[in-house]
């Protein structure tokens, strides 16, 4: 039971997972904010691209394709029926992925903090929420049966285990200037 959550679970979160890697890796290009700034601080900063928004998005939109493609042999595999993704969910979780990370971009300049600097909880869960908040907006129907309670405890709780461990590998690996 509890490893038929967690397959789901991360299944159908891949498309939220990877965007904003993607958006890193994409980087560059003109910041969303163009510089402005409010109250003393910058809206976004310069970390936070409409090129990386983009390709983020199209990653995402493009993962989710692809496990759609090796959904039966995937499923066979693990012995779990797994969601496959329509197409206005596929955008809406890696789409809602990037505005989650952009609104704590935001959240973070509100609260004094630099970019890069550690804001603990907010930098593992505001892709998930951006994320949820978005599929469930978009394609309320997929989304109420993809992601039920459980599915979204199991969510919640991997998620953060699953980005503190990326982000040290990514820092080990000496892509990452910090390891959260």
């Amino acid at each position: 039971m509890i490893g038929s959550l967690v397959a789901t679970a991360f299944w159908a979160m891949v498309p939220a997972y990877v965007p904003n890697n993607a958006a890193v890796l994409a980087g560059g290009g003109h910041p969303i904010d163009g510089g402005r700034e409010w109250r003393g601080a910058r809206l976004l900063g310069d970390g936070k691209t409409w090129r990386g928004t983009a390709v983020g998005t199209v990653v995402g939109v493009v993962i989710a394709l692809v496990l759609n493609a090796v959904n039966d042999p995937a499923s066979t595999a693990v012995g779990v029926a797994l969601p496959r993704f329509e197409f206005p969910a596929a955008v809406a979780l890696a789409f809602g992925a990037m505005c989650g990370d952009i609104g704590a971009s935001f959240l973070k300049r509100r609260s004094g903090r630099e970019r890069g600097a550690a804001f603990p909880g907010l930098d593992q869960l505001d892709f998930v929420v951006g994320a949820l908040a978005l599929v469930f907006l978009v394609d309320p129907a997929w989304a109420t049966n993809v992601f039920t309670l459980p599915v979204i405890a199991a969510v919640v709780v991997m998620t953060p285990v699953l980005h503190v461990a990326t982000n040290v590998g990514a820092y080990a690996l000496g892509v990452k200037n910090e390891p959260w």
